[in-house]
């Protein structure tokens, strides 16, 4: 079975060091955009926060990620951020550090260290989650053979990701890749039923 893991929760952690305040908050992922609109929150709710340093890991090959110091020595805290990310194989995950400055500076060890405690302590609130790989398909059909559609969806433990259900019937489903080949097969031996594959 090819798995992934992530988490279903947000959550907060504080952390401090020399007077500084390090506020960490991870989220669920799945887009760029759901990253955008994540920091925004963040930037939102703390507007007078020195740095909002950040990093993330998306999609199921782990190939798009970031790793962002806002300011920060080059290597401080992005870095630390997804080194702590990675450490426990998560993916479609971002996390957001709010820093308050206290006053003493940290240097660059201390910094490492604020960013990867931080990062690691919020981690520690939200389980890991474990979720199947799947592969996008499109469903177009008549809904006179709904029926032998949910049938062989349910059967093969695929995930419906949108539908409109009417005279005419569209869905998207995701089909675990460990049965995907059996659960083509059932579906192409519906008569009148048309399979695209969504990206």
């Amino acid at each position: 079975m090819e798995v992934y893991f992530t988490i279903d929760k947000t959550a907060v952690a504080e952390f401090k060091d020399r007077g500084s305040k390090f506020l960490a908050y991870v989220f669920p992922v799945k887009t760029p955009e759901a990253v955008k609109d994540c920091l925004m929150e963040v930037k939102k709710e703390h507007p007078k926060a020195t740095h909002h340093c950040y990093a993330y890991r998306l999609g199921t090959d782990g190939l798009q990620f970031r790793a962002n110091d806002d300011g920060e020595p080059s290597g401080s805290a992005g870095k630390p951020i997804l080194g702590q990310i990675d450490s426990k194989q998560l993916t479609d995950v971002l996390i957001v550090v709010v820093r308050y400055f206290g006053g003493t500076l940290l240097g660059v060890p201390g910094l490492i260290n604020a960013y990867k405690m931080s990062a690691a302590m919020v981690l520690q609130l939200v389980p890991a989650v474990q979720k199947n790989i799947e592969s996008k398909y499109h469903l177009t059909f008549d809904y006179t053979i709904m029926n032998d559609v949910m049938i062989v969806v349910k059967q093969n433990n695929c995930t419906v990701l949108a539908q409109e259900l009417q005279l005419f019937c569209t869905m998207d489903i995701g089909v675990p890749r460990a049965n995907e080949e059996l659960c083509l097969l059932r579906l192409r031996d519906i008569h009148g039923l048309e399979i695209k594959t969504l990206k």
